[in-house]
């Protein structure tokens, strides 16, 4: 019985530890940026002067349904809170509209209300072909076929919007549903 429980206690050991170690691999160091807008057509949204994205028509179902999501809450205000307490609201903060975004797309089970932190472990490390998102505690946004959709443009809550240019995402964790 002893023998049992020490190598059943020596496997969790294991399995922990090289869980641990797998999700450092996909934590970005502090020089990282985010990529790098390149319009391919047919692949790749343009931003339009009306701040929404245009839908690429390669793009699979799900993610049709993510750029349209988004472009549903472009412009609202930022709200520390914002979506949480319900899903359509009037503001949203980083993790509503991540939140928004992947529940309407059926990314993200309905009846969550996860704050930032929650999507250290949403779905799997690493990057994604079509949908990424960068968490760590107090920060979260994503980029979308290429496009980056996040609340903060200079630094300070802006509310959900598109962008073309990169930006820092040191320490951020990489994150993304296999398949998307």
């Amino acid at each position: 019985m002893y023998r049992y429980f020490t190598s059943l206690l020596f496997l969790m050991v294991l399995l922990l530890t090289a869980c641990q170690q797998q999700q450092q691999r996909y934590r970005l160091d502090a020089s990282a940026r985010t990529p790098k807008y390149v319009y391919k057509e047919g692949y790749t949204p343009r931003l339009l002067p009306s701040g929404k994205a245009t839908i690429p028509r390669h793009a699979p179902a799900r993610v049709k349904r993510a750029i349209a999501a988004a472009n549903k809450i472009v412009g609202r205000p930022y709200r520390l809170g914002g979506g949480h307490g319900r899903h359509h609201d009037t503001a949203y903060d980083c993790s509503g509209s991540v939140a928004f975004v992947l529940r309407e797309a059926g990314m993200l089970r309905s009846g969550r209300q996860p704050v930032s932190g929650y999507f250290l472990r949403w779905g799997r490390p690493g990057f994604g072909k079509w949908i990424t998102v960068y968490a760590k505690r107090g920060h979260v946004f994503m980029m979308i076929a290429g496009l980056r959709f996040d609340t903060t443009g200079s630094g300070r809550g802006v509310g959900p919007r598109w962008y073309t240019k990169s930006r820092p995402c040191g320490d951020f964790y990489v994150r993304r549903i296999p398949g998307y």
